[in-house]
């Protein structure tokens, strides 16, 4: 079972030219996946540079690992005074 959730771009913010060169508008993308050799169902967190489909990296997380990266974006959040959600 593989399950596309969610998925976006993100353009490059604001910055002098001179630090450009290392910033990459980036495609992210979000799914669930269970072709593993336990069948454990995983979350699957893709990024690749935009307009380079197949070229990205996949991190594979369990359900204790995608709560501590929820946990880590909702700190971050907090970080930056921004509202939490739900």
């Amino acid at each position: 079972m593989r399950r596309s959730i969610d998925d976006d771009q993100i353009p490059v913010p604001p910055v002098d030219p001179e630090d450009a060169a290392e910033m990459l508008p980036l495609n992210w993308a979000v799914s669930v996946c269970d072709d593993y050799l336990d069948a454990t169902p995983r979350i699957q967190l893709t990024t690749e540079e935009f307009g380079a489909p197949a070229t990205g990296l996949v991190a594979h997380l369990d359900a204790s690992q995608a709560r501590r990266l929820r946990l880590a974006l909702r700190s971050a959040l907090h970080e930056i005074g921004e509202e939490l959600g739900q």
